[in-house]
């Protein structure tokens, strides 16, 4: 769609020559997953280039810069694990940090251990083919170029292509559209205007207090309530510091338990909390604020009678928030437990919808049909409005592969492969696409826990998975069809047992019209430790030649 986002994104880029030649690996972005995959794989003596779309590093975090964008995961942990000097050189403000200074950290990042010089910035990847014939990967980029590389990583990220609205009269309206996923650079100025925001998930529920202090009046047109639990953001100090110091060997050895995970086998053995005991330990998760509220019991996500109890909690405490029972009662979400979707992390939300110049739209009483000219268009009424908010989140997991023309085998494309749903081993290699490793894929723990965390375990496996090739002078890894297919069926199977598939999120593709519906993220325990048994059985259910 055009948006005045869209038009200051796609602008000119500074010309630089088309680069050719032959590199040991490429990697298609620079995210936290690229930056430390460039890392890793110069530090292990291969040669390796990576291109990324934006002017900088950052990957989501530079397309995302809407009004109130925070990360959800308490700063301290959403950071690499892997060089205590960077550890002790960044020094985080906040206990949830804003875009701002999350993007700073990826620049600090690319600084500190010069890896800018890696990249090719304003470049996308149009296609990636792999010859057969010569065991190699065959990457074109829309600047025309064309690299040769033996491994080709993709660290395209899990959320980073926007699920654009396909509303119709989308092009008739005349006022500025923004979509939350491209945002403009520039400061947007809502005073004094009528403003409409489509979307309650986390980035609407973020944006949309910020928008309401500056705008004259605010439309939020909502399909589905979320549930969303206070953030209770502050200053860090000292205290906070030594305490994270203190207890991080012990985070660290926790990552790699055979009983992490979200779900883990205590989910089906603990015995079920009373209410009156569920009540008191909400209340407390709730003052204290964030996303720990899912840790409250091991068995929230797996027992409906626990769940049902949490899901009150937090309704009870919407009616306490906003004053008009109308608004409160469509505001609570109903018809699917608590945490199956990416649970939101606010800031004076609710309390948002106690405002005068805040409006709220139930789309399920009267269905959006049309954008006009002058606003938006229900089923019972028009909404004069002179700028939109698309808050439609994205095509996760999948979408930022599928932007690109991948080739396997027999020119297989992966588009093809994954017709009826994506297919990936361990969440990293897919079968028929050889010495191809897909960063926090399809499969793996990804999007369900601390995307840093997921990257850093990916890039470790993979680059340690490359030095023992060499060592072994093996030059082609693939998954095994029968272990890849396995594999999916053991995440389907671990997301069956849980409450995950009682809500169309998407987790399973449900946002995105025409997806399959296949739960992508693996829910179960002991992620981590099964990849590293597998590596150290000689990498079981991988062929290598």
């Amino acid at each position: 769609m055009a948006t005045q986002a869209n038009k200051r994104d796609t602008g000119d880029r500074a010309e630089r020559a088309a680069v050719e030649g032959d590199y040991d690996a490429v990697v298609v972005g620079a995210g936290f997953g690229g930056l430390y995959a460039l890392h890793r794989l110069r530090e292990k003596g291969l040669s390796v280039i990576g291109f990324e779309a934006a002017p900088e590093v950052g990957g989501t975090w530079y397309w995302n810069r809407y009004p109130g964008v925070r990360c959800d995961v308490p700063s301290l942990y959403y950071s690499y694990t892997w060089s205590e000097e960077l550890r002790r050189e960044w020094r985080w403000s906040e206990k949830y940090a804003a875009r701002r200074e999350i993007l700073d950290y990826a620049k600090f990042v690319a600084d500190r251990f010069q890896l800018r010089d890696l990249l090719r910035f304003q470049t996308r990847v149009v296609s990636a083919s792999f010859d057969e014939a010569g065991g190699r990967w065959l990457v074109r980029t829309d600047r025309g170029d064309q690299i040769r590389a033996r491994f080709c990583i993709m660290a395209t990220g899990a959320l980073s292509v926007p699920n654009s609205p396909k509303t119709p009269g989308l092009e008739s309206f005349r006022g500025p559209i923004y979509h939350t996923a491209r945002w403009p650079e520039q400061e947007v100025d809502f005073s004094g205007l009528r403003v409409g925001v489509v979307g309650t998930g986390s980035s609407g529920v973020q944006a949309i207090p910020l928008i309401a202090e500056a705008a004259k009046h605010v439309v939020v047109f909502q399909r589905t309530p979320n549930f969303s639990v206070p953030a209770r953001n502050r200053a860090l100090g000292d205290e906070d510091f030594e305490q994270f110091d203190a207890a991080f060997p012990a985070y660290c050895e926790s990552l790699a338990s055979p009983n992490a995970g979200r779900v883990n086998s205590s989910a089906f053995e603990a015995p079920i909390p009373s209410r009156d005991e569920q009540w008191r330990r909400y209340e407390e998760l709730w003052q204290e604020g964030g996303g720990g509220f899912l840790l409250s019991f091991p068995n929230l996500l797996t027992h409906e009678a626990v769940n049902d109890v949490a899901c009150d909690f937090v309704r009870e405490k919407i009616r306490q928030i906003v004053k008009n029972p109308k608004t409160a009662a469509a505001l609570s979400p109903s018809g699917y437990p608590l945490g199956v979707k990416r649970i939101c992390v606010d800031t004076n939300y609710y309390e948002t919808f106690n405002r005068d110049n805040v409006e709220l739209v139930n789309l399920k009483e009267e269905p959006l049909e049309a954008l006009t000219a002058d606003g938006v268009k229900t089923s019972a009424r028009q909404f004069d409005l002179d700028a939109l908010v698309f808050a439609t989140g994205f095509d996760a997991i999948t979408g930022a592969l599928f932007a690109m023309d991948i080739r396997g085998r027999k020119e297989l494309r992966l588009q093809d492969a994954w017709a009826e749903g994506p297919r990936a081993y361990l969440g990293i290699a897919v079968a028929d696409f050889p010495n191809l490793f897909i960063i926090t894929g399809p499969g793996s723990p990804s999007v369900i826990g601390n995307m840093i965390n997921a990257c850093e375990q990916h890039v470790d496996w993979l680059t340690d998975c490359i030095d023992h090739m060499r060592a072994q002078d093996f030059r082609i890894i693939e998954p095994d069809p029968v272990a890849e297919r396995a594999w999916m069926a053991h995440v389907a199977e671990m997301a069956e047992r849980t409450l995950f598939p009682k809500a169309d999120s998407w987790y399973l593709g449900a946002n995105i019209a025409g997806k399959p519906r296949v739960f992508m993220p693996y829910v179960g325990e002991g992620y981590r430790h099964r990849c590293a048994q597998i590596a150290a059985r000689g990498y079981e259910g991988f062929h290598l030649t």
